[in-house]
């Protein structure tokens, strides 16, 4: 590698997660943007159905490696806070195939919601999401408590879920 790439590549880098971390700053707290999710099974649910549950929104693709072995995590902490006021919604992102994710939901027995975003609505109203996975949490209010780019700590994401679930 060169000697411009050497110090290029990390400054590179830092601003990525600095820009990323500044957003995360920027949205605490503020409301959930209004959206209509379209499900595989042709049913809708919007933000307006997330009130008095936490949600877990993960923006993903099934060409995206991270969101991939993430998937399983995402399983497990579905699993794990299901029953007690906690929901996720999986929405493929407008370039994902519907065949493919249609294919990778029914193969993994994914037991949450998937919505395909066809049109790229759904993702430009959540902060013009491009990076995936983007996972956002929102609040029993209806509030973005968290954005994570890449796969979130999960250990970090269920102490979370637990503070926001213990909330009223």
């Amino acid at each position: 590698m060169n000697k411009t790439l050497r110090w290029i590549l990390p400054l590179a880098a830092a601003a990525v997660v600095g820009a990323g971390a500044w957003w995360a700053s920027q949205s605490a707290q503020s409301p959930a943007p209004a959206s209509t999710f379209v499900l595989l099974d042709g049913s809708r649910t919007t933000t307006d159905d997330f009130r008095g549950k936490v949600t877990l929104v993960n923006f993903w693709a099934t060409s995206c490696v991270t969101c991939v072995a993430e998937m399983p995590q995402l399983v497990a902490t579905h699993d794990k806070f299901k029953g007690r006021g906690y929901q996720t919604v999986a929405v493929a992102m407008s370039y994902d195939p519907p065949a493919y994710v249609v294919n990778f939901t029914q193969s993994r027995k994914l037991p949450f919601q998937v919505a395909i975003d066809n049109t790229g609505t759904v993702a430009k109203a959540w902060g013009d999401v491009q990076l995936t996975p983007t996972t956002y949490l929102v609040d029993k209010q209806g509030r973005i408590v968290k954005r994570y780019v890449g796969e979130p700590d999960f250990a970090e994401l269920h102490k979370l879920i637990e503070k926001l679930l213990a909330q009223a």
